[in-house]
């Protein structure tokens, strides 16, 4: 047979183009249109409506970026339309859309002269049922139409002024299109599901496949049966030609496919929270909208933050939603206030985000989430697998790591081992999309994709256009029915994720494991982004902590008549949350987006400063004596873990001298030697008397490298940064200070153009000298990079995470490790040898690097810890990290893994100096410094009773007792949600005091009933 295979697919493309497409509607009228543009920052519908609209020209230029033009559609429909069962009237709506990245330009939602939501208009779902309406034949509504910029710009990552109102500027970004009554041919349209589907199949089979060429004659035939003049007339006779091919059963062994309806809309990124609000609610009043007309469509919807939205500005979509969770067509997942980072929220953070997800959810629908639902953020903390399960779930479900560079992750579904030894079923869709059109690319490469065939059979597909929002669309539910069971395509079944999981976990049960982080090789720059953003959340954190143990305390303490601000706590909890979203935290979203964070968090801090002041004064009474308040896990200048008390003389006075151009600082615990420079030449502790700093190497060595990825701006660090750097060697000016006891050198130098300060302190019996840099920060496609080449042979790196630490290798022995270039750590990082460490810790700064070197005259290890202070990328903000920053570092010579933890929480809780009359016992004594309490707070359920998270911090078994030190009926482990909850290693003592036995890292919640 003669080969016109080519010739055949060029047809049928243009079939569909020139012939079904422009049949789809059969005829159309245009609609009278009036307008009212908001001047400034949206309002609600009932305010728009109240403002006079004027007559609004066709096919006009509109709205200038960030703007809002509410369009008014008036008509009737001719008498004659609707009356055949083949027809429908619809209303067509082009805002002057491209047919390219949906999400990322203008968007709509239709509105009922009521003030009641109709759907959403977007790029690729631009329809309104008349039906909708409620309004008989005449055509009378309103759509709120958003002018958003496209951020995006092809992504050629270029700087773009668009991502902030001041420089946005105010030429229209759009032009009207065709608004009017129109009437759809629904054989038409099936038919154009047809074709698509079976041609998206076909171009995936295997040339050598009968299936394959089957569908390409039976889409020949149907060309042939049809009159291209007459779509509309002819379209059921090519569907009859279709119809055989498209009933042929898939084979017995195809793979499974859960298809869940899904919108990943993020929080903010290119566009700010107050569009994510309205882009929820455009994506989800479509999401109801489909339910209606397919009661088997089930979506998906994570992040309780966005439901919340709804709750308060859009009450009548909520209560639709409501409807439809009750129906178990609309289903949360996730059980996470957002779908937030996870290498970079501290573990108590990490931990809220469950408890106020999970809590939202079970409050508001009765549903408890039982996965851990997080396709897009930037890698997997170690952590996670403990953390989803003492939040009473059991499956955790990503898809971001299929962007790695080098590796592959071997396997799509297998138990993922955390830093404890919890193992959480985990499943990687090999799909490799969480924005799937249900098409047959996509479908033929989950199956083929999919690392575990011979022992499972069954993964999930999120489908629906996301991270600008959209969702599933009623092309690709037509998608889903024909695939269910379709010969050459794997069999599809719309449903939960919980079906999934439990599906899945049925039939593979024998899981291979993964141990440790699921590291994403990838977007590592986003340790370092935005470095304001990531001084705020770790500000934010240790605030909240301060502000829950004080204000438990002064309750305890005052019997009460201080009351505990539980609903103000929660308020300021779920706005940190927030500001974790994954592209918020990380440091990858437009200025406007950060500078809305900048203002939440100084909102933050206010706001819980003044709750610790309150609290501080009831517990503390009035006074003169000064107390210091303790909230380090680790007594603080003779003052106890968690409670208040008069400060003690720290030690020995600190003899500074000068030495050859620098200085020598010598508290009696360790001594520093500084060159000429400012830069560290010695440094040693008195208790092992080893020199931390490698021999002819410096510490404090600052470098500037040229910083310039091959994409993704503000996400990425590609490797080949580290070829071009210019050391900060010299200094322009070096003195001696004093700041009270602490003896101070500052140091003065130029990073590039940008002016930088360092104040080295050592003070009066510090273990660890401490490094502030402060810097006007002005330079553009630059890491600065702060270092330090230790005497250390060090085969491995220890890096705080959640509840623990994680090990990293420092050689680079295969690709797994390579790839590990930059990492993160919380607030500590350390290496050592048997018997002797040395720690970093750092007060705000996540991104790191660690490698080591063989000496070639002594053949010793220089092992260089690195932090990355700040970067300057260019997209999607062009004035990323411009401005004044302020960071800290400690080094601590001669330290283990307790004296890293001890460090991290000194940097990071500054001594509070509070006067008062009378000292506070901490509500708590714990018996072993390697059991870290990490919150004191009350009860979420408002009972009074105490509740104390802590983890064993040393990755060790350890043992100790906690007791309470104020009258207790019981005392029980729980889950993070507060409830009963079997906690191996804890037992009940006497009354008021629990033993503890934990394994390493092991993370215990603890109620104590008062």
């Amino acid at each position: 047979m003669h080969d016109d295979r080519r010739i055949t697919e060029v047809r049928l493309d243009r079939f569909v183009r020139e012939r079904i497409i422009p049949a789809v509607y059969t005829r159309s009228v245009p609609l009278t249109l009036s307008s009212w543009d908001v001047p400034d920052e949206p309002v609600t519908v009932m305010e728009a409506l109240r403002h006079d609209f004027v007559p609004q020209e066709p096919a006009a230029a509109w709205g200038k970026p960030w703007g809002t033009k509410w369009l008014r559609l008036q008509g009737d429909v001719p008498e004659s339309w609707g009356t055949d069962p083949d027809t429908a009237v619809e209303i067509v709506v082009d805002l002057g859309f491209t047919n390219e990245t949906p999400g990322f330009q203008c968007e709509g939602i239709a509105w009922r002269p009521d003030g009641t939501i109709i759907k959403a208009i977007s790029p690729r779902n631009q329809y309104i049922p008349l039906k909708l309406l409620g309004s008989g034949m005449a055509v009378d509504f309103y759509v709120e139409a958003a002018a958003n910029p496209d951020v995006a710009q092809g992504w050629t990552f270029a700087a773009t002024p668009y991502g902030d109102k001041a420089t946005a500027g105010t030429a229209p970004q759009y032009r009207l299109g065709s608004i009017a009554i129109a009437e759809l041919n629904q054989t038409v349209w099936e038919l154009q599901q047809d074709i698509w589907t079976l041609a998206g199949l076909m171009h995936e089979l295997p040339m050598e496949q009968p299936r394959r060429h089957e569908i390409l004659r039976a889409l020949e035939r149907m060309m042939d049966a049809m009159d291209p003049d007459d779509i509309a007339g002819t379209a059921a006779a090519g569907r009859r030609v279709l119809a055989e091919v498209l009933s042929r059963p898939a084979y017995a062994s195809a793979h499974q496919l859960v298809a869940t309806g899904h919108a990943h809309i993020d929080s903010a990124w290119l566009w700010p929270v107050r569009e994510t609000i309205r882009k929820c609610a455009r994506t989800f009043s479509n999401v109801v909208a489909l339910m209606d007309e397919d009661p088997g469509f089930v979506f998906s919807c994570s992040s309780a933050q966005q439901l919340a939205w709804m709750k308060e500005f859009y009450p009548e979509l909520f209560g639709r939603i409501r409807e439809k969770v009750k129906a178990g067509q609309f289903v949360p997942v996730g059980g996470m206030w957002v779908e937030s980072d996870t290498n970079m929220p501290g573990g108590e953070a990490m931990a809220r985000q469950f408890v106020e997800g999970k809590g939202f959810f079970l409050n508001e629908f009765g549903v408890e989430c039982r996965e851990a639902w997080l396709p897009d953020s930037f890698g997997y903390s170690a952590a996670l697998p403990q953390i989803v399960k003492s939040a009473g779930s059991r499956w955790f479900l990503t898809q971001k790591i299929s962007w790695n560079q080098v590796n592959r992750m071997p396997h799509h579904t297998f138990n993922w081992e955390g830093i404890d030894g919890t193992r959480l079923f985990t499943h990687f869709p090999p799909v490799d999309t969480y924005n799937s059109e249900l098409s047959g690319r996509e479908l033929a490469h989950a199956e083929r994709n999919y690392r575990d065939h011979g022992r499972g059979t069954t993964s999930l597909v999120p489908f629906g256009y996301g991270d600008g929002g959209g969702g599933p669309t009623r092309e690709m539910l037509a998608a889903a029915h024909r695939t269910e069971d379709l010969e050459g395509s794997p069999k599809v079944r719309v449903g939960s994720a919980e079906s999934f999981f439990t599906q899945a976990e049925e039939e593979y049960t024998a899981l291979p494991v993964w141990v440790g982080e699921m590291y994403l090789e990838l977007h590592r720059g986003t340790y370092t982004s935005q470095a304001q953003t990531k001084r705020g959340n770790r500000r934010s954190e240790h605030l909240l902590r301060e502000a829950e143990l004080w204000c438990a305390t002064a309750t305890v303490r005052t019997g009460g008549s201080f009351a505990y601000p539980a609903a103000e706590l929660k308020r300021l909890w779920r706005l940190v949350l927030l500001q974790q979203f994954h592209d918020i935290l990380p440091g990858s979203s437009i200025a406007w987006v950060h500078q809305d964070a900048e203002r939440n968090y100084a909102a933050i801090s206010a706001g819980l400063e003044t709750l610790i002041a309150q609290a501080s004064a009831a517990l503390l009474g009035e006074g003169t004596q000064e107390f210091l308040l303790n909230a380090a896990p680790h007594t603080r200048d003779g003052v106890p873990a968690l409670g208040a008390a008069i400060r003690q003389p720290a030690g020995q006075p600190v003899n500074a001298l000068e030495q050859d151009g620098g200085y020598v600082l010598d508290n009696g615990v360790i001594r520093a030697v500084l060159d000429a420079d400012g830069l560290i030449v010695s440094l040693s502790d008195y208790a092992s008397g080893r020199e931390a700093i490698a021999p002819g190497q410096r510490g404090n060595l600052l470098e500037l490298h040229r910083d310039t990825p091959n994409e993704w701006d503000a996400w990425d660090i590609d490797e080949f940064y580290r070829r071009n750097v210019t050391a900060l060697s010299q200094a322009q000016a070096v003195r001696l200070e004093t700041d009270g006891p602490s003896a101070v050198v500052v140091v003065e130098r130029l990073a590039g153009s940008s002016p930088l300060t360092q104040r080295i302190t050592l003070a009066p019996g510090s273990d660890s000298l401490a490094i502030t840099t402060s810097v006007d920060w002005q330079e553009s496609e630059k890491l600065l990079k702060l270092g330090f080449a230790l005497d250390v042979r060090a085969d491995r790196s220890a890096a705080e995470t959640q509840f623990g630490h994680v090990f990293r290798p420092t050689h680079v022995n295969t690709s797994w490790e390579a790839a590990k270039f930059e990492i993160c750590a919380h607030r500590w990082i350390h290496v050592a040898e048997p018997g002797y460490g040395v720690a970093v810790s750092n007060s705000s700064t996540y991104g790191h690097d660690v490698t080591r070197n063989i000496r070639e005259d002594d053949g010793g290890t220089t092992t260089t810890v690195r932090l990355s202070l700040l970067r300057a990328p260019k997209f999607p903000d062009p004035t990323a990290d411009r401005g004044h920053h302020e960071l800290t570092v400690t080094i601590r010579p001669g330290a283990g893994i307790a004296e890293a933890v001890e460090e991290g929480y000194r940097t990071n809780l500054a001594p509070r100096i509070v006067r008062g009359a009378n000292p506070a016992e901490p509500l708590f004594t714990i018996g072993n410094t390697a059991l870290v309490i990490e919150a004191v707070k009350l009860a979420e359920d408002g009972s009074g009773d105490v509740v104390v998270r802590l983890y064993e911090s040393l990755g060790q078994r350890s043992a100790g007792h906690i007791k309470a030190n104020f009258p207790v009926r019981d005392v029980y482990a729980t889950d993070l949600l507060e409830r009963p909850a079997e906690a191996p290693g804890v037992t009940q003592d006497e009354q008021g005091q629990a033993g503890l036995s934990l394994r390493p890292f092991q993370l215990v919640t603890l109620r104590f009933v008062r």
